[in-house]
């Protein structure tokens, strides 16, 4: 790697530990003003009967699945940050990887929400409930999963194709392109 794709490469890196830490700072203030205004206090109706702010401490996983299980979920987060690490360090500095770039700091930005929740306090505030299907209560950190995991999904199945993958190839580049 050359001095200036280096320097290019740092510089993406730089912004995705910039949005990173922007991306944790406002799931962290949501749910500062979720402890704030909500606990202990009725749910504050947003749409009457669509969605409104409820107050949660939620212990387990996704729908409440996996309960008191503090260990296992930041073991999880862990491994799941360093993969997303070492794609983002393994990314080529290309145009084209710059979706790929937000999708993956989006899911360890959700990640490391919910983990800093999890090391902190024990369990996630969750606060953000659409009462008309009765959805789990979630929070701002489960929506980054979720919508970059579906736009990860997108990108890898109708944006890049196989070939564009091969950085992520865990064997050398002289037995990668042996067929």
């Amino acid at each position: 790697m050359n001095k200036k794709n280096f320097s290019q490469k740092g510089i993406l890196l730089g912004a995705d530990i910039l949005l990173l830490a922007i991306l944790i700072f406002i799931d962290q203030l949501t749910k500062h003003f979720a402890v704030l205004y909500l606990k202990d206090k009725t749910a504050v109706s947003i749409i009457d009967g669509v969605f409104e702010l409820k107050y949660l401490e939620n212990r387990g996983a996704a729908f409440g699945m996996l309960q008191n299980q503090k260990f296992f979920f930041i073991f999880i987060a862990l491994v799941i940050l360093a993969v997303i690490a070492y794609v983002l360090v393994k990314t080529p500095n290309q145009r084209k990887y710059v979706k790929l770039h937000i999708a993956l700091v989006f899911v360890a930005g959700g990640a490391l929400g919910n983990m800093i929740d999890r090391c902190r306090l024990d369990y996630v505030v969750d606060f953000l409930y659409f009462s008309l299907i009765n959805f789990p209560i979630f929070n701002v950190a489960d929506i980054y999963v979720t919508l970059s995991a579906i736009f990860l999904v997108v990108l890898l199945l109708f944006v890049y194709k196989e070939s564009d993958l091969n950085f992520l190839s865990l064997r050398t580049k002289k037995y990668r392109d042996v067929k």
